[in-house]
């Protein structure tokens, strides 16, 4: 039988890893389960990762940045995507390709050939200034992706943190680049 201290140990041991977790979660990081194809190669569908809360507190989000935020529809969950454009970028989208600032954009990360197409935001030829405080987000997948060429920017306040660790499936266990 129990005496009065274990069960108070246990209890106590409860309470302080729930806490302990309550604290990182809400302030230091968290995990995300990816839904869908649209950061193909990247990332897919059930891929684990954990998101960094505190990356953005010190410092801005910057070009290539694989970020987890709030879309515009909420009730979707989180999305995962790149950051393309930045406050004050000059972004257009030309012949299936991606130019910030007059310069066409090396994506190293899309398979061979990509093409970015338009969508109802983002319009082929169309300069588009990032305004401050947004960014604009593009997934990997280009041709399955809900991104800014749909919705538009996203502002800072919506973004969650930054994926940094790359933890299920087992075989691609690495940090997030």
């Amino acid at each position: 039988m129990l005496s009065r201290t274990a069960i108070f140990d246990v209890l106590q041991t409860i309470v302080v890893a729930l806490a302990f977790y309550t604290i990182v979660h809400l302030f230091i990081a968290q995990p995300n389960k990816v839904d869908g194809s649209s950061m193909v190669p990247t990332f897919h569908t059930s891929d684990r990762i954990m998101t960094s809360k505190l990356a953005y507190r010190f410092g801005d989000p910057k070009r290539f940045d694989v970020i987890v935020f709030t879309p515009p529809d909420p009730k979707s969950g989180d999305y995962i995507k790149r950051i393309i454009g930045l406050p004050g970028d000059q972004v257009t989208i030309q012949n299936g390709q991606v130019s910030v600032n007059g310069q066409i954009l090396s994506e190293p990360y899309l398979p061979e050939n990509t093409k970015t197409v338009e969508r109802q935001f983002l319009r082929n030829g169309v300069t588009y200034t990032v305004p401050a405080n947004d960014y604009l987000v593009l997934g990997d997948n280009r041709n399955f992706s809900s991104d800014s060429r749909e919705w538009g920017p996203i502002t800072k306040q919506e973004i969650i943190g930054k994926a940094w660790f790359q933890y299920w499936p087992f075989t691609s266990i690495r940090m997030v680049k």
